[in-house]
C-alpha cells in the first residue's frame, strides 16, 4: 500500500504503518472515486504538497488549518496558502496583518503561495488534505483526520523542540495530544474576520516561534 502513494521519502517511512490500516484504504478509494466523479482541490499532484516540501527531519514548526480552500483556482496543498497570482482569503490577509505587526516591518513577499515558509521548515498542514469544489467540509470524517493525527503524532513523539501554532477552537482540540513538555504550542482565535479581533490579533505567534527556535539553537524562521 505505502508504495501506491506519492509521498515524500522520509515521510512515506514514518507514516507506513498508517497507509496499511483499513482506515487509509477506504480513505484512498474513496478520494480516487471523487476525482473521477467530481471537481476536487487541490489538482492532485499536491494533495501532499505540505509533506513534499518539508520533510519530516526538517521540520521545525507547524501550522495546522481545517480544510482546503474549495474555490477555483485556490487550494494548492498548504493550509491556508493560494496558488500564485490568486487573490489573497480574507484569513490569509489577516495573517499577513499580523506578522508585519508582530515583527513590526513590511512583508517583502506580498504572494499567498507560503511555498517560502514550507521551505524553512514549517509544515502547512491541513486536516483534511482534499474537498469538493464549492463545498466545504465534504471530506471530513472519511479518514483525513486520522490521518492527520497519526502526523501530529509522529512528530510529538520523535522530535523534540517543534512550535505548534494553533489557532481556533477546531486546531487547539486537534492538538491537544501534543506533548507540551518537548514542544512549545501557541493557540489563539482563528484569524478569520469573525474571530480575529478576539485573540488572534495581538497574539504574536510569529515572534514567539522565532524566540523559542532561537533559543534551541535552532535558526529562526523568515516570516516577511
Amino acid at each position: 500500500m505505502a508504495d501506491e502513494v506519492k509521498m515524500e521519502g522520509s515521510w512515506k517511512q514514518v507514516l507506513a504503518e498508517e497507509f496499511g490500516r483499513d482506515y487509509f484504504q477506504q480513505l484512498r478509494e474513496f478520494v480516487k472515486g471523487e476525482y473521477q466523479h467530481a471537481i476536487v482541490y487541490p489538482a492532485p499532484k499536491n494533495i501532499f504538497r505540505a509533506f513534499e516540501l518539508t520533510p519530516f527531519e526538517q521540520v521545525e514548526v507547524v501550522i495546522l488549518g481545517q480544510d482546503p480552500y474549495h474555490g477555483p483556482g485556490q487550494a494548492n496543498g498548504l493550509c491556508f496558502a493560494v496558488g500564485e497570482g490568486v487573490a489573497l482569503p480574507p484569513s490569509l490577509q489577516n495573517i499577513f496583518k499580523e506578522v508585519e505587526s508582530d515583527l513590526g516591518q513590511k512583508l517583502a513577499h506580498r504572494t499567498g503561495d507560503l511555498e517560502r515558509w514550507a521551505r524553512q521548515g514549517v509544515l502547512l498542514l491541513n486536516a483534511t488534505l482534499t474537498v469538493r469544489a464549492h463545498s466545504a467540509g465534504s471530506h471530513q470524517s472519511k479518514g483525513w483526520e486520522e490521518f492527520t493525527d497519526a502526523v501530529i503524532r509522529k512528530l510529538s513523539e520523535e522530535k523534540d523542540g517543534l512550535v505548534f501554532i494553533l489557532w481556533g477552537n477546531y486546531a487547539k482540540a486537534k492538538g491537544a495530544h501534543i506533548d507540551r513538555a518537548r514542544h512549545l504550542v501557541i493557540g489563539s482565535a482563528h484569524p478569520s474576520p469573525f474571530s480575529a479581533a478576539s485573540g488572534f490579533f495581538g497574539s504574536k505567534p510569529f515572534s514567539r516561534t522565532n524566540e523559542y527556535l532561537a533559543a534551541h539553537h535552532k535558526k529562526p524562521i523568515d516570516w516577511l
